[in-house]
């Protein structure tokens, strides 16, 4: 072999071995959370029982709920209306409703925050002049002004049940190191299509089973941006929100654990909300969290490495913050295969396509063990959710592009603005304009290459690796397709 297949090999081993890693990684969370899992939910239970009736009590902390809204009409009414409703003392709760809007939300807010006042329901509306910091700096703002000692927050498109204050404040009474309570994510639109269906599969794995294992474990968790409670103090230890990154959450949750606090999860607390629809809408979220993740991770990692604490948890957390370097290392395998058969894989011993068949399998079968876990942790009627779970590893696979885009972004220092996620909400007033999906075609190609290749090996009798190339260019596709159809839908 000359100088070129050899870089081609090291660089596609190397890409294989570490998205092994990512993956057997999944295997160590999954056994975290299941030798933890009787002994958390006694605990909370005895937690609970400490607490037989908050609502009765003289010496519960002032709460302020903050609900962060910008140009989110369709759902503005429903989150402040069951902000509302959460059972808690009379005058020790006030919501906040940070309105950076600049369309007709102003008026449907205005008009919900007037009639609740006149039902005795203590609600502010705060605005700014201009979006510095976007959802951050909205936060910091209102924070100024809140009486609460703790602080609830819900973004838009959230229901927050009524006894959500009464399930996560006690925490705080029963143990004074805890900085953030954090409850699961719900889907209110599930079942509207196969992309809500796969992703809602995708949101339960990250809750039931990576959030749980940490927090259980005394690992770093972050907030979730939303659907969680903090302690004033513990954002102000950590320094407060800042937006020199796109995952604000991440970054203030890291800091506060550096600062000492603790976190805690409560995954039978959940939270409906919605699951983009759309897959512009999906991919762009993604791309905020991937980049903002790597941010983050270039800000925080060196005190986290330089912090003392155990190995374990520096492991874990390097995992956790650069979780989205898989996407980057899954674009190189798929691109790289078709040149490692080509250019070199006839001289290699079928012994080496074997190898790399098992450890590209082992890569994938990894998460979608945790995402098995998590449903037969959550739902009685697992076995029929997980008929979905081919659906989902093709669209974790079909925005590898996008997602690598924004880890290139992150790497390189390049900003961009916050962008949020549309939503749908009940009322079919107004669907906000997304941006034509210049990266659709390039999916698409990426799909076709990926099926090219998978033809390929096949003729060549390399079948263990056609897992592995199925997938891609069926992710790929997927994805590639429904943008194009979802960007021509919104043109009607």
């Amino acid at each position: 072999m000359n100088w070129a297949a050899n870089i081609l090999l090291v660089i596609y081993v190397l890409s294989a071995a570490l998205l092994m890693l990512y993956g057997l990684n999944c295997y160590v969370l999954i056994f975290l959370f299941q030798r933890r899992r009787k002994s958390a939910e006694m605990r909370q239970q005895l937690l609970m029982d400490r607490f037989p009736d908050p609502l009765g009590r003289i010496d519960l902390p002032v709460v302020t709920t903050q609900i962060p809204l910008y140009n989110e009409m369709n759902v503005a009414e429903r989150v402040m209306l069951a902000a509302s409703r959460m059972r808690y003392p009379s005058g020790r709760h006030e919501i906040q409703v940070l309105d950076d809007s600049t369309d007709e939300t102003r008026e449907v807010v205005d008009r919900m925050a007037e009639r609740l006042r006149q039902t005795g329901v203590d609600i502010t509306v705060i605005r700014r002049d201009d979006r510095t910091g976007f959802k951050a700096g909205a936060l910091a703002l209102g924070m100024k002004k809140a009486r609460g000692e703790l602080i609830a927050i819900f973004d838009a498109d959230f229901v927050p049940p009524e006894d959500y204050l009464l399930r996560t404040v006690p925490n705080f009474l029963a143990d004074s190191g805890i900085g953030l309570v954090q409850a699961r994510w719900g889907h209110l639109n599930r079942n509207c299509s196969l992309l809500t269906r796969a992703q809602s599969i995708g949101i339960d794995g990250h809750f039931m089973i990576e959030q749980a294992a940490r927090t259980w474990n005394r690992l770093y968790m972050n907030f979730n941006g939303t659907a969680g409670i903090w302690r004033r103090g513990a954002i102000e230890d950590g320094g407060g929100w800042n937006w020199d990154t796109l995952t604000e959450d991440m970054d203030l949750s890291y800091r506060v654990q550096l600062a000492g606090w603790r976190t805690a999860f409560l995954p039978d607390l959940v939270v409906p909300a919605e699951i983009p629809e759309d897959i512009r809408a999906f991919k762009g979220q993604q791309f905020r969290w991937a980049k903002g993740s790597i941010q983050t991770a270039k800000k925080l990692l060196s005190r986290v490495l330089e912090a003392p604490i155990p190995v374990f948890q520096k492991i874990q957390a390097v995992f956790h913050m650069t979780h989205y370097l898989v996407h980057p290392l899954i674009l190189l395998s798929g691109l790289l295969s078709l040149p490692m058969l080509l250019w070199i894989g006839f001289t290699f011993s079928p012994w080496v396509f074997t190898a790399l068949g098992i450890v590209l399998l082992s890569a994938m079968a990894a998460p979608s063990s945790l995402y098995v876990v998590s449903q037969r942790s959550a739902y009685p009627d697992w076995r029929r959710r997980l008929l979905i779970l081919p659906a989902l590893v093709g669209v974790g696979v079909g925005i590898a592009l996008s997602n690598t885009r924004a880890v290139i972004e992150a790497v390189i220092g390049h900003d961009s603005d916050f962008i949020r996620t549309p939503k749908r909400g009940d009322r079919q007033i107004k669907r906000y304009a997304l941006r034509p999906p210049a990266m659709a075609l390039l999916e698409v190609l990426m799909g076709l290459y990926c099926a090219g290749a998978l033809g390929v090996y096949l003729a060549a009798g390399k079948y263990l690796v056609g897992p592995f190339l199925l997938a891609y260019a069926g992710g790929f596709l997927f994805v590639g397709l429904l943008s194009l159809v979802h960007a021509a839908g919104s043109l009607k």
